[in-house]
């Protein structure tokens, strides 16, 4: 082949390719690794997807194809702080003193002979199991209480029920309980056991014997408890 005709295939196609050549540098230009049509638009499917090339990297990525996942921002709720019920405590304990008493009522012809002060063998053995009672006890006072019936002057009255107070309490203090820790007085006929209206009638065996819960002594021990208790 002669040289000039060798240059004008050269020249033509050269003219020939220089618009595909051109396009297809445009395309690549566009093309960020997706499939793209003859206008140089990215080919998308009915749903919008669009198509991978080998080109395609991550950092080619179009969003509108492949959208950038993006941190989203959670709002986490405050917690709220956990109340402690504080524990109740438990009630104190204190010891508290309570009063406590206890009575025991001698009759008056059981310890003595009637119309006397004097202290019958029978009536020392009444008391001496009482001692025997208030051995290693706790007590803070001992009253010993005279009364007698409703035959006699009051005046007579009284100071029998008396001699017989002092009579119990004597013997008491003979068996070794405090002196100063008992007490004796007389109440003559003014607390009757009997009820009113009976044991009615004049002087007699009868009366008489009806009026015996009248002629008493009564002899009330008087002390203190500690209780152990809460507020």
């Amino acid at each position: 082949m002669k040289p000039m005709t060798k240059f004008m295939i050269a020249a033509f196609a050269a003219t020939t390719l220089s618009p595909a050549f051109v396009m297809a540098q445009t395309q690549d230009s566009k093309n960020q690794g997706y499939l793209l049509d003859t206008s140089g638009n990215i080919v998308r499917s009915g749903t919008g997807l669009c198509w991978h090339t080998s080109d395609w990297t991550p950092a080619r990525a179009v969003e509108s194809c492949d959208p950038v996942n993006k941190p989203v921002a959670v709002v986490i709720p405050a917690q709220k702080p956990v109340q402690v019920a504080e524990a109740t405590p438990a009630p104190a304990k204190v010891a508290v003193a309570q009063s406590q008493s206890r009575k025991i009522s001698f009759s008056g012809d059981a310890l003595f002979a009637f119309d006397k002060s004097v202290l019958k063998p029978e009536g020392k053995t009444m008391l001496d199991d009482m001692v025997r009672q208030l051995d290693g006890a706790t007590y803070d006072t001992i009253l010993a209480t005279g009364h007698t019936d409703r035959f006699g002057s009051n005046q007579y009255n009284q100071k029998l029920s008396e001699r017989r107070a002092h009579t119990v309490k004597d013997y008491l203090v003979s068996k070794n309980v405090q002196a100063s820790r008992i007490d004796a007085e007389g109440k003559g006929e003014t607390e009757p056991m009997t009820k009113a209206g009976e044991c009615k009638g004049k002087k007699s065996a009868k009366v008489v014997a009806c009026l015996q819960p009248d002629r008493r002594v009564d002899v009330e021990v008087k002390g203190t408890k500690t209780v152990v208790g809460s507020l």
